[in-house]
């Protein structure tokens, strides 16, 4: 006799039917047919080399036998149903873990964390801040905000949120040295900051607005788009960014955007990996793309 374990689809069959004492019971319980259900019984009998189940009146009886392989199924499957639930119950607890940029991070979102609380008490939301976190998506977070222009890589699924807004911002008090103040072309005539994650967009305003990007300068660059505004916020140049970046100093005044903004190629995206997606993503989701369709508004 063979020391293998029959199949599991036969033994949840057998404790089933041990369980009603009917074959239709249990393939109803099972969602399976009677003839499913009697076939795994027959393949167990036989496998074991005994017999499980005997006619009793209209239904069924356990013999002794089915009796002593009922008392093992019975714990093994009540068992393996509270390890489950255990199992569901903690990763409903842990929590959703997204990265996104720094700068995204610290000017739009967590200005955000009181209300997405408010409004979401049961997301249990950890927050990382990194330019380069899509590369351990699906291994150390479990979604990511990224600026970046479709076509999207193979091997993630990318729920597109909004468009990429983009343009030039300044201190009030710099704007006053400009001539003329108004129109475009001052910019020739002010310093422009620049910064390496966005290397493409002051040519993508520039052409956006008719300008010729020969007149473009390059006063000062930036490794990072976060440093770069805090230039701008003390006056040191012009700098180019995304609206959701800067909507809170544009609304308290400290920037201003006289020349406006541009819709580039580029989308704000949530990335997850591709299978079962946490059933708590949708809520985010949802919750983004309000917050997001206020701050464009």
């Amino acid at each position: 006799m063979s020391d293998r374990l029959p199949s599991l689809n036969a033994l949840r069959a057998f404790d089933e039917t041990a369980r009603t004492l009917s074959v239709t019971r249990a393939a109803e319980a099972l969602h399976v047919t009677h003839g499913a259900v009697s076939r795994q019984l027959r393949q167990l009998e036989e496998q074991l080399g005994v017999t499980l189940f005997r006619r009793q009146g209209r239904g069924l009886a356990l013999t002794q036998e089915g009796e002593l392989l009922r008392a093992s199924t019975s714990q093994a499957f009540e068992r393996l149903g509270q390890a489950c639930t255990q199992l569901r119950r903690r990763a409903s607890e842990a929590p959703l873990v997204l990265g996104c940029p720094g700068s995204f991070l610290a000017r739009w979102f967590i200005p955000r964390l009181d209300r997405l609380k408010a409004q979401c008490p049961e997301l249990n939301l950890h927050l990382t801040a990194d330019d380069e976190v899509a590369g351990r998506l699906g291994t150390d977070v479990d979604a990511v905000l990224r600026f970046a222009e479709p076509p999207w890589p193979d091997g993630v699924r990318v729920v597109e949120l909004a468009p990429e807004r983009m343009g030039p911002v300044l201190a009030p008090e710099l704007l006053e040295d400009a001539s003329p103040a108004t129109a475009p072309a001052a910019l020739t005539t002010l310093p422009m900051l620049h910064t390496q994650s966005r290397p493409q967009a002051w040519s993508q305003w520039f052409a956006a607005r008719g300008l010729d990007p020969a007149t473009m300068r390059h006063d000062q660059s930036f490794e990072h788009l976060h440093y770069m505004l805090e230039a701008a916020l003390v006056g040191l140049g012009v700098a180019i960014a995304p609206s959701y970046l800067v909507e809170e100093d544009l609304r308290t005044g400290r920037l201003v955007a006289p020349w406006g903004f541009i819709e580039t190629p580029a989308r704000l995206g949530l990335w997850l990996p591709t299978g079962a997606p946490r059933r708590d993503i949708d809520r985010l989701v949802e919750w983004l793309k309000q917050e997001l369709a206020r701050s464009s508004g």
